[in-house]
């Protein structure tokens, strides 16, 4: 029999789930889900994939890494 389980890992309790269930390889296989965009069919260059972590780089240290 095979049980399916909805883990939410955005919280510490549910990723220390996650990982103990990992420790059980014989038994236990943990599937993670595609990401939306791959799932709705878009696809991002390697550009704007560079250009989104320039973006959130430069959001998260308040300057422009580009420049650095």
């Amino acid at each position: 029999m095979e049980v399916t389980a909805r883990i939410n890992t955005d919280s510490p309790t549910g990723r220390k789930l996650v990982r103990e269930i990992q420790k059980h390889k014989k038994v236990a296989k943990v599937d993670y889900p595609l990401p939306e965009a791959m799932l709705n069919g878009t696809s991002l260059s390697e550009d704007e994939v560079w250009d989104e972590v320039w973006q959130i780089l430069s959001d998260h240290y308040g300057v422009d890494v580009r420049n650095l």
